[in-house]
């Protein structure tokens, strides 16, 4: 079976000693953008998360943390899943945009 790895252009992924442990061990690696939101599903997530949080209002910083913790533990545990499920429509949407803004 082989073994696909996703970079982004982080320093740690680009390193020459991480290059050659990939290739040494047969990893594919996929090229990925490193300012990319459409095609990072946590940041679909976390943009949920802060829409539930604002709509409270918390007026200071103990009341915040107790609205994101309570938002959290409300968000559907699907959302992540059909989030994943949706990467390929996500993926040639940004394909088709040349990299440049979609409508996710």
């Amino acid at each position: 079976m082989k073994t696909c790895s996703r970079q982004d252009n982080d320093p740690k992924h680009t390193a020459k000693i991480s290059k050659e442990w990939l290739q040494d061990n047969s990893v594919n690696v996929l090229e990925w953008l490193s300012q990319s939101p459409d095609l990072n599903p946590i940041e679909h997530f976390w943009r949920d998360l802060k829409m539930a949080v604002h709509r409270r209002f918390p007026s200071n910083l103990m009341e915040l943390e107790r609205c994101c913790k309570e938002e959290w533990a409300k968000l559907a545990k699907d959302r992540y899943a059909k989030l994943i499920a949706s990467y390929r429509k996500r993926l040639i949407a940004v394909i088709a945009a040349k990299g440049g803004p979609t409508s996710y």
